[in-house]
């Protein structure tokens, strides 16, 4: 934890933020003349932390009603993935949910993100366009406060300084509940990756604290991301050089560290926006660079000895995946808005053979890569990979020969 005295020379040095300093000590914990810490009821302002350059504003009060027990025992490592678009109301109200927060216990929502704005603090916190706290929530918002949560707190963490500042894991390691937002996925695996941020992070998911991520939020919680870090990549240039420029993995080689070891998304790239950009031929790149070559076939630099092994989580936009593990097994369901105007599936991918071409400049071929698509609330089996034959699942297979997909349209 940070000393005391560097404390005070933080506040002297943005005296005229002051009152952010005695946000910074409710947070950490530190002493405060009673006449300046107030009681619980009395939220503290927004501010700018401008030591590191990272933000940080507060809707509520970051002091809940009681701590919450930790880890949460009626919820086993949840985690949610969506996939860009309008964000869907009820996932977050699971979140809240799942980490145990009540009226009785209060609890602090956090979004951590490097850019953008605080646009999710009064999003989670309040019910309507009004503020109000006292009522559910009507769409478009999550009514936070209505179900117990006590502050909805943003963080814009714009540097690797910021992702290893004390305040910043104070205030992340406090969290009942860690939101990633969309953005940019490269400035998450090169700014945060390997940092006190990315352990902070880790110890939440420890204690069952739900963590999840939309846009490129969604896609860092994979074992393996499209990192992005030359620019986005299209289905097209993916499947016609499936090592062009723009195709960067992480981690590299495969079989290093994972940014963030979600267990449920082992062996798994999670494409977002996966309607609206069509994506899946990427998607089928992306599984194909993961399977390793074997006698004449699969991908340089690939690490997974089974094809069916590799993983793909494809989500439209409007959706989330709600994840947790239920006895021996990952259990996923769909969730999207009652208003939704968008198909809101989620397609989840498996290759049935190694891929028969995939080399350097030459366009990929790769038969049987099995596709589900779930369109309603039906519970899929995340470790066995299906969702026991119920209705909602649309099965077909993908090829791509030589860079050409069949089927030529697909059913997102």
């Amino acid at each position: 934890m940070e000393s005391l005295t560097n404390f005070a020379r933080r506040c002297r040095m943005a005296a005229r933020y002051a009152l952010a300093c005695i946000g910074i000590s409710l947070v950490l914990g530190w002493q405060m003349p009673p006449a300046l810490a107030g009681d619980k009821t009395t939220p503290p302002p927004s501010y700018s932390y401008f030591a590191t350059g990272t933000q940080y504003f507060v809707t509520g009060n970051p002091v809940p009603v009681r701590d919450l027990p930790a880890p949460q025992p009626q919820a086993v490592q949840p985690v949610v993935i969506m996939g860009g678009g309008p964000d869907v109301d009820e996932a977050y109200r699971w979140m809240i949910q799942q980490a145990g927060i009540t009226k009785a216990t209060g609890g602090r929502f956090v979004v951590i993100r490097a850019s953008g704005t605080d646009a999710y603090d009064p999003y989670f916190y309040f019910s309507d366009k009004k503020d109000a706290t006292d009522i559910p929530a009507v769409d478009g918002y999550v009514g936070g406060a209505y179900l117990g949560l006590t502050a909805a707190e943003t963080l814009i963490i714009t540097d690797t300084d910021g992702a290893n500042d004390p305040f910043v894991n104070a205030v992340v390691g406090s969290a009942n509940a860690l939101w990633i937002a969309g953005g940019d996925q490269s400035k998450y695996v090169s700014l945060w990756k390997g940092t006190k941020l990315n352990a902070t992070i880790a110890a939440l998911m420890q204690k069952n604290v739900p963590v999840g991520g939309t846009s490129a939020g969604a896609n860092v919680m994979g074992e393996f991301i499209f990192s992005a870090l030359y620019g986005t990549v299209t289905s097209t240039q993916a499947l016609s050089n499936p090592y062009n420029q723009y195709m960067t993995l992480d981690p590299t080689p495969l079989s290093g560290r994972s940014f963030l070891n979600v267990t449920a998304l082992d062996n798994t790239f999670v494409d977002p926006h996966f309607d609206a950009r069509d994506r899946m031929g990427r998607l089928v790149t992306f599984l194909s660079r993961s399977i390793a070559p074997w006698s004449g076939s699969g991908c340089e630099g690939g690490i997974l000895r089974t094809p069916s092994a590799a993983r793909g989580i494809g989500l439209d936009v409007e959706t989330a995946l709600e994840i947790q593990r239920i006895s021996d097994r990952f259990i996923a369901q769909r969730v999207t808005n009652l208003s939704t105007k968008s198909s809101s599936a989620v397609h989840f991918l498996r290759p049935l053979t190694s891929p028969a071409v995939c080399a350097s400049g030459k366009p990929l071929t790769i038969y049987g890569v099995h596709v589900q698509r779930l369109d309603d609330a039906t519970a899929f089996d995340m470790t066995n990979w299906w969702n026991g034959g119920n209705a909602g699942l649309y099965q077909y297979v993908v090829d791509e020969n030589a860079g050409v997909q069949s089927p030529g349209t697909i059913p997102y």
